[in-house]
């Protein structure tokens, strides 16, 4: 799977990527992620890739000549099967659309900035918008960063245990159960015995319950769905 990300802020996505899944990701070379720099598309001396908005207000509007001469560049190269534009007023991104776009090929990702980006970016070229939450952020770099890793750990063969993926909390509409690791008692508090009885069933009946439990708790809307 390839990631093409348009950004003004190339150097704030160093790192997310540098590190732990998405790097392992790269080095197997089952996902590809480029970063471009939308103002290496700006045609002025000052390289700015906004301006004014009309009819007044405060801010600046990312323009759209940097964006299309960027975009067009990129789809010269190859067919996307998707242009995401990360938005606080988007879908908000959850595991299923993780898991739709995990099965993407070629998936380009637009960053805002500023006030927000030229309305005719996203009539033209934008296939869908995402949010990450009901808030907003100084640009779209953080949300596009939360969605490649969201995507990429659901590619076969990213993940050393192949079915951890498969078992994460909302693959089934549901939290995840407790997890437990050694020493089964620290300072007296116990390890559920369940878990220790190498019952296989027992035990999936009791992560069953218990992320009900948490679900209804923590999460009432999902159980309505």
């Amino acid at each position: 799977m390839r990631f093409d990300i348009i950004t003004v802020l190339p150097g704030l996505l160093e790192s997310p990527f540098a590190h732990s899944i998405l790097l392992r990701a790269q080095k197997k070379g089952i996902a590809e992620i480029f970063v471009h720099n939308l103002r290496d598309y700006a045609s002025n001396k000052q390289k700015s890739v906004d301006d004014y908005p009309y009819g007044g207000g405060s801010g600046m509007v990312m323009s759209i000549e940097p964006f299309a001469k960027c975009i067009e560049a990129l789809k010269s190269a190859r067919e996307y099967d998707e242009i995401v534009f990360m938005s606080p007023d988007g879908v908000t991104l959850n595991q299923t659309i993780a898991n739709e776009l995990s099965g993407r090929k070629h998936i380009m990702i637009l960053c805002g900035h500023y006030k927000g980006i030229d309305q005719r970016i996203r009539d033209l070229f934008v296939t869908r918008e995402i949010s990450i939450g009901d808030y907003v952020l100084s640009g779209g770099e953080l949300p596009a960063a939360v969605m490649v890793d969201a995507i990429t750990r659901l590619i076969p063969g990213v993940l050393n245990d192949e079915t951890s993926a498969l078992s994460d909390s909302f693959q089934g509409e549901l939290l995840d159960a407790p997890v437990y690791t050694r020493p089964a008692d620290w300072n007296g508090y116990k390890v559920p015995d369940v878990l220790l009885s190498g019952h296989e069933a027992k035990i999936n009946d009791w992560r069953h319950e218990q992320a009900l439990i948490r679900t209804k708790d923590r999460r009432p809307d999902l159980l309505e769905d």
